[in-house]
């Protein structure tokens, strides 16, 4: 005799959500319950902060106020103090959304055109990389995070979306849609919509 197993289909909108929540930050992620963006082999914590509205919060992805802002870049690997680092914040402009790559930014005609704000190349002995820009418009947009490697002729990008003003649903809707059909197909599937019919009749 076999057992009846329940479906698990209602459980994907939480299995969506979960992969939404590990790629939405790209480059950028959690780690111990601290954000932590990856730039080739090299990884830092990283942190946005909004001190004007909200003092110390400290923000991994989307940040909710389009003021001053303040991204602060704490090396974990010691030999990032002896490279240059270069930041740059572009407007995600063709809606990339938060599965850009820097495949996608390497596609990007004018570079320039898309950017709000540029950091050039600078090392940092103390090992904290700090940048402060003051965000003139809400919306998507793209932070790109470039190094080195210390002796090899080597260079390494970090790519992460994130939204600055008001929340952004960005592929939730979507993802939840999809489960819905495919709860709705598998209820029809499994005779489910049959039963509640019969019941219904029977009931009248």
């Amino acid at each position: 005799m076999h057992k009846k197993t329940k479906s698990p289909l209602w459980s994907l909108p939480l299995i969506l959500c979960a992969c939404l929540h590990a790629h939405a930050h790209g480059s950028v992620g959690l780690a111990d319950d601290q954000c932590v963006i990856q730039i080739g082999f090299y990884s830092a914590h990283f942190a946005i902060y909004q001190p004007q509205t909200s003092k110390h919060e400290e923000y991994c992805e989307d940040i909710p106020e389009v003021t001053d802002s303040i991204f602060v870049i704490e090396y974990l690997h010691a030999v990032m103090r002896e490279v240059p680092v270069d930041f740059r914040i572009i407007k995600d402009r063709e809606s990339r959304g938060k599965f850009v790559s820097w495949e996608d930014i390497e596609k990007i005609d004018d570079l320039d055109r898309d950017t709000v704000f540029y950091q050039s190349p600078v090392t940092r002995p103390d090992g904290v990389f700090l940048v402060h820009h003051e965000f003139a418009d809400s919306g998507d947009y793209i932070g790109i995070v470039t190094t080195a490697h210390p002796t090899l002729n080597r260079t390494y990008t970090s790519v992460f979306p994130f939204h600055v003003g008001e929340a952004s649903w960005g592929y939730v809707p979507l993802f939840a849609g999809i489960a819905l059909l495919l709860q709705i197909n598998y209820w029809l599937m499994t005779g489910g919509f049959t039963r509640w019919r019969n019941k219904r009749r029977a009931a009248n």
